[in-house]
């Protein structure tokens, strides 16, 4: 894993230029939420194998809200990091339960399930793009965010003039 940066525009676009993986951003952002970290593992020959994407702002049912986007390639182990789970990968994603969230991915419609395991946080899990996609949320009760037309661009597709806000540095990316 490399170091944890606090989020600038030149930051994000930097790892956006550099990922061999997606770095989701929800867009536009939920009111008043903000862009707090950026995570990436991989080095300078492979690029990004990984990358996390820290956002905050107000929770759904109040108090704060945060929330990590992972997208990885299988067997890196970035997402099951900040799910609180073991070992690299979610396990298998149950193919005769119905999805617990659909979110839309650089453009497609995207079908999230919970893990069941995580500590005290949701985490949602599916794939999009070839990779892992992992939405982990604290409080638990913030999987609301997810119901109600949630987009995800990859950012390495936008323009470098995204403007998108950007706020202290989140604390879960560097626990």
């Amino acid at each position: 894993m490399q170091p944890v940066v606090q989020p600038t525009a030149e930051h994000l676009h930097n790892l956006a230029m550099h990922a061999g993986v997606p770095v989701w951003l929800p867009w536009p952002l939920p009111n008043g939420w903000l862009l707090t970290g950026l995570a990436s593992a991989g080095d300078e020959r492979t690029g990004a194998r990984a990358t996390a994407v820290a956002c905050s702002g107000p929770a759904p049912l109040g108090g704060v809200g945060e929330l990590v986007l992972v997208a990885e390639e299988p067997g890196v182990g970035l997402g099951a990091r900040f799910a609180g789970i073991e070992g690299p990968d979610p396990g298998s994603v149950p193919d005769l339960r119905a999805p617990d969230a659909k979110i839309h991915a650089a453009g497609h419609p995207t079908a999230l399930w919970t893990l069941e395991d995580a500590p005290d946080r949701a985490v949602y899990v599916g794939e999009a793009s070839g990779c892992w996609i992992w939405a982990v949320l604290w409080p638990e009760s913030d999987g609301f965010l997810l119901i109600d037309d949630f987009v995800l661009i990859d950012v390495r597709e936008t323009a470098p003039g995204l403007d998108v806000p950007f706020g202290a540095l989140s604390p879960r990316l560097a626990g």
